[in-house]
């Protein structure tokens, strides 16, 4: 379940709009794209429940454009992330499951294939994890990337296809390193699917899309995931 460190450190509100993508339609989602459209290999970004509008995760988007992908940003809450001080999170959740998440990922991926679109890989950042992790259950994607997973467990990892990235945190209460350590086990143990499983030391859930921009060792601890993932990427998603 989602605890109290899924919901910390939200995004600043009312920000001004960041990113140099434009708006789509896809089906009845709203998405962020950033990229070039010619491009026959994208990613999709799953964002926390805080929302495609983050201005960290926007930032990170164009990153994984300027690599040479086509990024999808889906809003899976149509225009409602959580708040904290407007709604309780397990609520929240009633309306905003994963599950949900996931329906919606297939149906993102139908669009991206129908415009020529070779292959996709996807990254999910804690509520987002877990729409990745049952997405690798399937033949849909070429790759995915769980950085600080929430609500994955291990028979979803005992179901995964195709290959794996899992950046834990050190300080996590949602995914602690013990779980995270059984999910690497497990995938060390599935010779059929190639993976990476690493506990990155002194950061907590959160910290790869949730951070201080004027805190620059919160930024470079970021940007070691963030590396990590364009790697994972680069060697899978082709």
């Amino acid at each position: 379940m989602a605890g109290p460190q899924c919901c910390e450190l939200p995004p600043p509100r009312d920000h001004p709009p960041v990113g140099v993508g434009r708006l789509d339609a896809f089906h009845d989602l709203t998405a962020y794209v950033t990229g070039s459209p010619e491009a026959k290999v994208a990613v999709i970004l799953i964002s926390d429940v805080f929302g495609y509008e983050a201005p960290n995760f926007r930032k990170l988007a164009d990153k994984v454009a300027e690599a040479g992908y086509y990024v999808v940003v889906p809003d899976y809450f149509n225009g409602d992330p959580y708040v904290p001080d407007q709604s309780n999170i397990q609520d929240w959740l009633k309306n905003h499951s994963p599950e949900k998440g996931f329906e919606d990922s297939i149906k993102i991926i139908e669009v991206l294939k129908s415009r020529g679109i070779s292959s996709i890989g996807a990254g999910g950042f804690c509520w987002g994890a877990k729409v990745v992790v049952e997405l690798a259950k399937g033949e849909d994607l070429k790759a995915g990337v769980l950085l600080h997973p929430s609500r994955v467990t291990v028979d979803d990892i005992k179901a995964v296809k195709v290959p794996m990235a899992i950046l834990g945190a050190e300080i996590d209460r949602s995914t602690p390193p013990e779980l995270v350590k059984q999910f690497e086990v497990i995938l060390s143990e599935k010779s059929e699917v190639d993976s990476f499983v690493n506990i990155y030391p002194g950061v907590a859930h959160g910290w790869t899309v949730r951070y201080d921009e004027t805190d620059e060792t919160a930024v470079a601890n970021a940007e070691v995931a963030h590396k990590k993932m364009l790697e994972w990427f680069k060697q899978y998603v082709v």
